[in-house]
């Protein structure tokens, strides 16, 4: 076993208030000890136990790796027209997945595993040590099955999301049963989570009740779309069938946030998606007001939401959506974490996994404080030193 010992850590986020102050677990002065693929010590730098090797932070801030719990990384072809028209008045409208549909279908394996692990590395490079991603570019049995196989092959997150939007020129109650069909059996072996766009202009409430309960009876867990673009059932359907997260949240009725608060369903916001489509910010401060656990992810996808940044996001959810410096960086870390229904990343603990990211400042309120510059100055991945 080869150990490393991270000291003169000038800030330590560990989500683990046992092991510091406040909700973060804020440590000074601090320093982690990695062994392998795990956290086996935190603590004062002044008492770290040996190791082989040492690495001197510097006074620098270290945090978890950011778990980025809703993407869209499976994809080919570019919307840059369909942004740039967005950006002179008009306004998203889910129609324009198909365009990134039949770029997909026409693209091979390569190309979208090039995609795909290009977008991965890139966002990595930034911090993220967890990448969900989904399907739901193929939107054939064929084109959604091999979409998940090259996603499984890169990730240990993956959604099946064939209820992305019915296909043009299909009856939508045939595709519901073809979702819930032939094509969950083609998909589900790839997959951990079943997802469906709950939405004007995809899929109402009974289609998607559907495939969430065709996805659950296969064994995969729920996740939803939800509320992004108006009022609608899709939250409390989320929270009604125990589904991991509700993702989006942006229109939210009292009901709709009782609900949350009262269920386990994770409230996952996707502030890129408001700055790309200038669409109303998801309220965050009423959300965790009322006791809902938020999660922050970037959405990354070719048409909606084109960033990987997580840093940017956290930025976004201060300056826009009423949160803290420090909720957001929970939320982006241990909230994640939490909307995948995982323990072992997202904080910084004994028996977690070594996934870390130190910044080039001082502290994790840089990440607000500074939005867009570069602050990730090395990350670790399962303990293995990426950059």
């Amino acid at each position: 076993m080869t150990s490393t010992a991270l000291t003169r850590i000038g800030t330590l986020i560990t989500n683990d208030p046992s092991h510091g102050t406040g909700p973060l677990g804020v440590l000074r002065d601090a320093a982690v000890v990695v062994e392998d693929d795990r956290i086996v010590w935190v603590g004062d730098s002044a008492r770290v136990p040996s190791a082989d090797e040492r690495v001197d932070a510097g006074g620098r801030a270290v945090l978890p790796g950011f778990v980025d719990s809703h993407a869209h990384l499976v994809f080919a072809g570019d919307r840059t027209e369909e942004f740039a028209a967005r950006m002179s008045g008009r306004p998203y409208s889910a129609g324009g997945i198909r365009t990134t549909v039949a770029a997909t279908r026409a693209a091979s394996d390569a190309q979208l595993t090039e995609n795909l692990t290009r977008h991965l590395a890139e966002a990595l490079h930034q911090g993220t040590t967890t990448q969900e991603t989904k399907s739901g570019y193929g939107l054939t049995v064929a084109d959604e099955a091999r979409a998940l196989r090259i996603a499984a092959d890169h990730t240990e997150e993956v959604t099946y999301l064939g209820a992305h939007v019915v296909p043009a020129d299909t009856d939508p109650a045939a595709y519901v049963e073809l979702v819930t069909g032939e094509m969950l059996d083609a998909c589900a072996p790839y997959a951990r989570w079943v997802d469906v766009f709950c939405e004007r202009g995809a899929f109402d409430g009974d289609q998607a009740r559907a495939v969430l309960e065709a996805g659950i009876a296969r064994g995969l867990r729920a996740r939803v779309h939800a509320n992004q673009l108006t009022e609608g059932p899709g939250v409390r359907l989320a929270v009604e069938l125990g589904a991991a997260s509700a993702d989006h949240c942006t229109h939210l009725s009292d009901a709709d946030v009782d609900a949350l608060a009262a269920g386990s369903t994770v409230a996952t916001l996707l502030p890129g998606a408001e700055f790309s489509t200038r669409a109303p910010w998801p309220d965050a401060r009423r959300l965790l007001d009322a006791g809902v656990t938020v999660a922050l992810s970037t959405d990354c996808n070719p048409g909606s939401s084109y960033t990987s940044s997580m840093a940017f996001c956290v930025a976004l959810a201060v300056r826009e959506m009423g949160m803290t410096p420090d909720e957001a960086v929970w939320s982006a870390t241990a909230g994640g974490a939490a909307a995948l229904c995982r323990t072992d990343i997202g904080r910084i603990a004994p028996g977690a996994r070594a996934d870390l990211l130190m910044l080039d400042a001082p502290s994790h309120v840089h990440l607000a404080y500074r939005p867009g510059v570069p602050l990730a100055h090395a990350v670790w991945q399962r303990g293995v030193r990426v950059r």
